[in-house]
């Protein structure tokens, strides 16, 4: 029988639409083949001309392994200056911000799931110093972090890389989180993400996988087929204040989550976004309420399900995969290599 979850962190209701219930084969349908842009990629060794002059490489020179560059076409911009005007009811901000292309290898074919920890935690590491020095920005409130792999997950190009977008307004969806956990806080004084992950350790039926320092789970009202969360035991409000120990962690966690959901489902498109507190936000005081009852995280959306009209109108998701058999699909994964 169909049935209504509510999610207490993002106040959101899903529709686990049961009799409509598809398998993991179901979903994996044939995905377009990528344009074979091998030796005219913009983002391979010797290309480099062809970008936006570089913010970053690393380590710096020809030889590098992590390359920063402005997105080419970019939705905001850097030297905008910051100003806002209101006519009745409406509302305009300049598009003041950076938005950024993080080419995660030099080898055109090598995706994250394939790449060592060593070389996801360098990846990581290149994140963290961008979202650090972005956060110097006083026009600055927020730095979204995504991976969209695949066309149709709106990759345009097929070469391992992330990006960055930093805007001087809060995405609402973190608004809507955040409004969540210090809610949750104030009333119990605790973490609402380390109370989910408590019970979710103790049920065990929406775990994934679980390592030393993180664990993946589908979500009690996942939005999404196959959606899954990686969040770190520890409690952390902010990705960027992480030491490379914990990334290293991560890294490992995360490489053994896009090798099961590529298994699982015949290698999908997905969006990989991480959730963490706006800026600023480094130099908090211990009563700092977001410092105490936000926790940082990824999420991982497997591209095999599309929004209709239904969503659009109501605001509900339907998620034809019940959480439970998505987790229990991924964590009984044969050994991978």
């Amino acid at each position: 029988m169909s049935e209504l979850r509510f999610d207490p962190i993002r106040r959101r209701w899903t529709i686990i639409a049961t009799e409509r219930r598809l398998r993991p084969h179901e979903f994996a349908v044939p995905r377009p083949a990528e344009e074979a842009d091998v030796g005219a990629c913009p983002f391979e060794h010797g290309s480099e001309p062809a970008t936006p002059p570089q913010i970053a490489s690393f380590p710096e020179g020809a030889d590098w392994q992590v390359r920063v560059v402005p997105n080419k076409y970019p939705a905001v911009n850097h030297d905008a200056p910051l100003a806002s005007e209101s006519s009745g009811l409406f509302r305009r901000l300049s598009g003041v911000g950076s938005h950024e292309v993080i080419v995660e290898t030099p080898q055109h074919a090598r995706a994250m799931a394939d790449m060592t920890p060593d070389e996801i935690a360098r990846v990581m590491r290149v994140w963290r110093g961008r979202l650090l020095d972005l956060g110097n920005d006083s026009r600055i409130r927020y730095v979204l972090l995504f991976k969209n792999h695949g066309r149709e997950a709106g990759a345009s190009l097929a070469h391992p890389h992330s990006q960055l977008l930093a805007t001087s307004v809060v995405p609402e969806f973190v608004k809507d989180e955040l409004a969540s956990a210090r809610a949750y806080y104030r009333r119990t004084k605790r973490c609402i993400f380390c109370d989910l992950l408590e019970q979710e350790l103790v049920r065990e039926e929406r775990i994934v996988l679980d390592n030393d320092g993180f664990v993946a789970l589908s979500p009690w009202a996942a939005l999404f087929p196959f959606e899954t969360w990686l969040l770190p035991r520890a409690h952390g409000y902010d990705f960027a204040l992480t030491p490379d120990s914990v990334l290293l962690q991560l890294a490992a966690a995360l490489r053994e989550l896009l090798r099961r959901v590529r298994a699982v489902l015949a290698d999908p498109a997905f969006n990989l976004i991480l959730h963490t507190a706006p800026v600023p936000r480094r130099s908090h005081h211990p009563s700092d309420v977001t410092a105490h009852a936000y926790h940082w995280h990824f999420e991982l959306i497997p591209r095999i399900s599309h929004i209709a009209g239904f969503e659009w109108g109501s605001g509900y998701a339907i998620n034809h995969t019940t959480p439970e058999e998505a987790a229990r699909y991924l964590r009984n994964v044969p050994t991978l290599p």
